[in-house]
């Protein structure tokens, strides 16, 4: 007869059983890391290289992730949407008068000239901000809406030297002004989008990022006499972009789509810095111009001497502006600055480069004092110049500035900058 087993040897058995299937509990390894936060990475395991087998086993953990991280939407579609109605396309037109001659030498016929660009709204009055080169020399200049109506419009300023203008329409109702942002705030490598009518193609969208801040004149190759500190992209932009808005992100405002480079270069781009419109607004609107201030120098960016010249005005470095001439009898000569100076501060920031003390001069304040501090033979000197009124040079016929845009405006006065 079969002996009886107690239902306590039964019950042991079963558990060696299941033992036996199923492993050791908690020895099973986990499919995939939990980091703390709750996201779940899965691990790297390094496996032996000698064939088939077990892997060692060792895993790598996740690659730091920077927190601040910003990524491109999905879609620029929601941008594009909201920015539409704000974007305007600017045509103009105007008399420009022929020559005629071997050497052109005699006035010939004249004839229409047509134009093309780009505009926001800015105000609901109907304030847009455009380029001054999209309206300069035009006689009649009209606005189409988003909605493709048409309004004439009447230039309210225009600054040529930061190549900004406003223009506005009268009759418009329910106009959208675009928001403004923030263009101190954008950082090299910040996605932007473009808006505008290249090539007479309305309402074009592009996309693309930041390449560059603080694009001078040397960079883009315009003419010498102006302020520029450009943003540089690669969103596609192209002839009649110009005065159209680049966005942020967040559908505001950072910059107006402006130049890109005459010598086949593709995906270089560059817009104004929208903190310089905003600046500028207000005289244009009360005044129609910018007056400006100025120290009476004419400078030279001190990366530009050689390394005689370095050595000679004992300049270390190549941050600051070195003063070549100095106006008789003019703001810096009263305040004793002298040739050679290199100039590394004013009102208490750094000059790098000669743009940014050409424009903070010229912004401060026709009457008002500046504290300038240069590097002299070596050493620190601080001065104190009460700034005059820089000399405008005088206006050329639209069709000079058409055909001479590189040649600076006033050959005989180097302080007209």
């Amino acid at each position: 007869m079969p002996s009886r087993r107690s239902p306590v040897a039964l019950l042991l058995l079963l558990a060696a059983v299941v033992l036996v299937l199923l492993g050791p509990v908690g020895c099973k390894p986990k499919s995939k890391l939990a980091p703390p936060g709750g996201e779940t990475v899965s691990p790297t395991v390094i496996g032996s290289s000698a064939g088939p087998g077990p892997g060692v086993g060792v895993s790598t953990p996740p690659a730091a992730v920077p927190q601040d991280l910003k990524m491109a939407p999905l879609s620029f579609a929601p941008i594009a949407k909201s920015a539409d109605a704000s974007v305007v396309t600017i045509y103009t037109s105007g008399e420009e008068e022929g020559r005629s001659g071997v050497f052109g030498g005699r006035r010939g016929r004249s004839h229409t000239s047509k134009g093309l660009g780009t505009g926001f709204i800015v105000d609901k009055e109907g304030i847009i901000i455009t380029n001054n080169h999209v309206i300069e020399g035009a006689d009649e200049i009209v606005v189409q809406l988003s909605d493709e109506k048409r309004y004439p419009a009447k230039v309210t300023g225009r600054d040529p030297r930061t190549d900004i203008a406003v223009v506005k329409i009268d009759g418009a109702k329910d106009l959208k002004a675009i928001p403004l942002g923030d263009s101190e705030a954008l950082e090299v490598g910040d996605w932007v989008v473009a808006i505008g009518n290249p090539f007479g193609l309305s309402h074009t969208v592009s996309a693309g990022i930041v390449s560059a801040k603080g694009r001078g004149g040397n960079d883009v190759r315009l003419d010498a006499t102006g302020y520029y500190n450009f943003l540089q992209t690669d969103a596609s932009i192209n002839p009649g972009n110009s005065g159209g808005p680049l966005l942020n992100l967040r559908g505001e405002v950072v910059g107006m789509n402006t130049a890109i480079r005459g010598d086949g270069a593709q995906g270089i781009g560059f817009a104004i810095p929208i903190n310089m419109v905003k600046q500028l607004m207000p005289p244009l609107l009360k005044d129609g111009k910018i007056t400006r201030s100025a120290l009476g120098v004419v400078i030279r960016d001190a990366r530009d001497l050689s390394p005689e010249e370095h050595k000679q005005l004992k300049i270390e470095g190549d941050k600051g502006a070195v003063v070549q001439q100095i106006e008789p009898n003019g703001p810096a000569d009263k305040a004793h600055v002298a040739v050679g100076d290199l100039i590394v501060g004013f009102e208490g920031q750094t000059i790098d480069r000669g743009s940014l003390l050409q424009w903070l001069a010229s912004t401060k304040g026709v009457g008002q004092s500046a504290n300038v501090r240069v590097i002299r033979s070596g050493k620190p000197v601080d001065l104190k110049v009460t700034l005059g009124e820089l000399k405008e040079p005088k206006a050329r016929p639209a069709q000079a500035r058409q055909r001479q845009p590189q040649q600076p405006d006033d050959q005989e006065d180097p302080f007209g900058r």
